[in-house]
């Protein structure tokens, strides 16, 4: 009967106060892949948490003879719980990725018709600059400005390509859609908000040091600078999207943090384990 409590305890620790407290553990964005990891972790680890909890209510009501009407109820109730969650995570998820999907769809056809391609790269006659990609299963956009175009120096203007290149090949439109999902799912007193705002963070400066692996950290700083407050459509990633400050605080920083990101990274297996065994135990120990 203790094993539903502390997976209960576990699920709101996982959904509120530690995603709150990850989110301003701001220095985690100087090990990107390793803090994606975490973030990834505590979300499933909190999903596995909360469906573990009734699913394992209902079986200590129902495998421990004799079984009262009472338990029957509660196993019942915990069930209905339990597929309720189930089923609001999988509503939000096909909600999400197809209305992502849909203003994704269109936005490439509007794109098709008024942009002239120059090297696989979708160029807009527009004053603004602006630089972005439009992610999808298959016809994916990379679209820049004439003035983004004119206005970056070659080695800038290749930065900023390699930095929507590595959007693309990583698929980071799915990992946001995934969090996304997850904000849309639970209350709003879960810090799902803090999470989505962090990983968007987090894509960014993973599509950054992959262009600096490529190419020059300076061309790249340069290029972010002079793209600032520049817009991207909905559903796209940008260049200069989420919090320019940060990345290029986090750009500056050229020192490997190797002992930060094998801590983060233990911590994340931890987290994850932690439910997993929870859930998975109990029911072994049924069963033998």
């Amino acid at each position: 009967m203790l094993t539903p409590v502390v997976l209960g305890a576990l699920a709101v620790l996982l959904a509120g106060p530690l995603p709150w407290l990850l989110s301003r553990w701001t220095d985690l964005r100087r090990t990107p892949a390793a803090a994606m990891l975490l973030w990834q972790s505590t979300a499933l680890a909190a999903v596995l948490a909360a469906l573990g909890a009734g699913l394992s209510l209902a079986t200590d009501r129902l495998w421990a003879p004799p079984v009262a009407p009472a338990d029957v109820v509660v196993a019942a109730l915990a069930g209905a719980v339990t597929a309720v969650v189930l089923a609001r995570l999988l509503l939000s998820g096909h909600r999400t990725g197809t209305a992502l999907r849909r203003l994704r769809r269109r936005h490439r056809e509007r794109v098709d018709l008024v942009a002239r391609v120059s090297g696989g790269v979708s160029v807009l006659e527009h004053d603004l600059p602006v630089a972005y990609c439009v992610p999808g299963m298959t016809g994916s956009r990379i679209v820049v400005s004439r003035s983004t175009v004119r206005s970056l120096a070659p080695a800038e203007l290749e930065a900023v390509l390699e930095h929507e290149r590595s959007h693309l090949r990583a698929r980071h439109d799915l990992v946001l859609e995934a969090f996304a999902a997850l904000h849309l799912a639970f209350p709003r007193w879960v810090a799902s908000e803090a999470a989505r705002r962090e990983v968007e963070v987090l894509v960014e400066v993973l599509a950054d040091r992959a262009a600096c692996r490529s190419g020059d950290r300076r061309a790249l700083l340069g290029a972010l600078l002079a793209l600032a407050g520049s817009p991207a459509p909905a559903g796209s990633l940008g260049s200069a999207g989420s919090a320019l400050a940060a990345r290029v605080e986090v750009l500056r920083d050229t020192r490997p943090h190797r002992v930060q990101a094998a801590a983060v990274v233990a911590l994340a297996a931890t987290i994850l384990a932690v439910p997993t065994l929870l859930v998975v135990l109990p029911w072994l120990a049924g069963l033998a």
